[in-house]
């Protein structure tokens, strides 16, 4: 193992023990802070808790209003989680009309609200499942499949990760959330995770400087564009629930602007790692290839190579943001309005300005990294030719 490695090693280790550490005190830290938790419960307060369904009572089609049918469900459950954990209770499914109703059946992992009526009667409704044991499996088979095929670099990749989450739930979002301006925070989270998670996942060294420079420097220009139109089309922030809801909770802390901003910056990251890491390696076996390539050479020949990464990166972004936008797109897609008066609302205004700055700073990052890599691997030739 070189030095190198045994330096990335040790470096993956310690920002590992320090997510878990973190993670593990910040869930702790909630649990004994949550009052939800903490027997007796109030008649004014709700407890969240956990219940598996052990047996189906009776199920059924009752009629609800305006005569429609609807199915009815009276489950016997038994709480797992919560102030209640270990009895057994009988919760209504469907007694209330209701647009969308589940059929539970035995097994089930369930959420329920749990709170006292004006009688002081325990009143139980279920609002959610349980999905953390899918969601490990899943991530088990992520980090499997990385590391099986991956090898060092992808366990690296996976530290890296770790890494970016850390910054982002202990840096960014507490920052953000004590008032702090989005933009601000979040270059200054952006320009710790960039250096550190690029050379955990792809080793240190002169492709990864560059790629690191190139990074920056388009994160730069789409921060100025991101900044600039949402100025020009006047772009309020407000327009998604959860802005609003920390309006309310938080009124006046929070920079809804700015945080719409600090998401179209720390959103194009993962995309500029690609793209960046990409073209600084073409680079570099081009020279490798030829020791005597001029940088003019280096710069067309990777270039090349460019163009055809540009075509499928944009159209890859422009499908994942109209992939998270469909139910958004399927709203308006039978609007008796017209396109012109559509596309001039805020929810549809915002999603433009994100996709297609994200795709010129993703544009402009191609040209930009290959003539870094290009200057440095050409002048890097140069001078060994005058050694000589």
């Amino acid at each position: 193992m070189t030095k190198t490695k045994i330096l990335l090693f040790l470096i993956s280790i310690f920002v590992f023990q320090s997510f878990i550490v973190s993670v593990s005190s910040t869930a702790f830290a909630e649990e004994n802070q949550n009052p939800m938790i903490a027997p007796p419960i109030s008649q004014s307060q709700d407890e969240i808790l956990e219940a598996k369904v052990t047996k189906i009572l009776e199920e059924k089609q009752i009629v609800v209003m305006d005569n429609k049918e609807q199915l009815y469900q009276k489950l016997e459950m038994m709480i797992t989680r919560g102030s209640l954990t270990g009895r057994t209770i009988a919760v209504e499914n469907g007694d209330l009309p209701t647009t969308y109703l589940q059929r539970y059946k035995v097994g089930d992992q369930l959420v329920l609200t749990y709170s006292r009526n004006f009688q002081g009667n325990d009143v139980y409704y279920i609002t959610d499942y349980v999905r953390r044991d899918g969601l490990l499996l899943l991530f088990l088979i992520f980090v499997g499949v990385v590391i099986l095929i991956g090898r060092w670099y992808g366990l690296t990749s996976l530290i890296g990760m770790a890494v970016s989450f850390l910054v982002i739930f202990k840096f960014i979002l507490p920052q953000i959330s004590s008032g702090r301006d989005p933009i601000t925070v979040a270059i200054s989270g952006s320009l710790f995770m960039v250096p550190v998670t690029f050379y955990l996942s792809h080793g240190i060294n002169k492709k990864t400087t560059i790629a690191i420079i190139g990074t920056i420097l388009s994160l730069v220009v789409t921060g100025i564009l991101a900044s600039l139109f949402v100025e020009i089309t006047r772009l309020t922030g407000f327009v998604s629930e959860e802005a609003n809801y920390l309006q309310v909770f938080q009124p006046g802390v929070i920079n809804i602007k700015g945080l719409l901003l600090a998401g179209i910056i720390i959103g194009g990251l993962g995309v500029f790692d690609d793209i960046t890491v990409s073209q600084s390696a073409i680079v570099a076996e081009l020279k490798n290839a030829s020791r005597h390539s001029t940088f003019v050479d280096l710069y067309s020949r990777a270039m090349k190579v460019g163009h055809d990464h540009i075509a499928s990166m944009v159209n890859t972004l422009v499908l994942v943001y109209t992939g998270a936008a469909l139910p958004l797109l399927l709203l308006f897609i039978n609007n008796p309005r017209p396109f012109s008066e559509v596309i001039n609302y805020e929810i549809i205004a915002e999603e433009i300005v994100r996709t297609l700055v994200a795709s010129i700073g993703l544009v402009l990052a191609v040209p930009i990294t290959t003539l870094l890599a290009a200057f440095i691997f050409a002048r890097k030739s140069e001078e060994r030719t005058k050694l000589k």
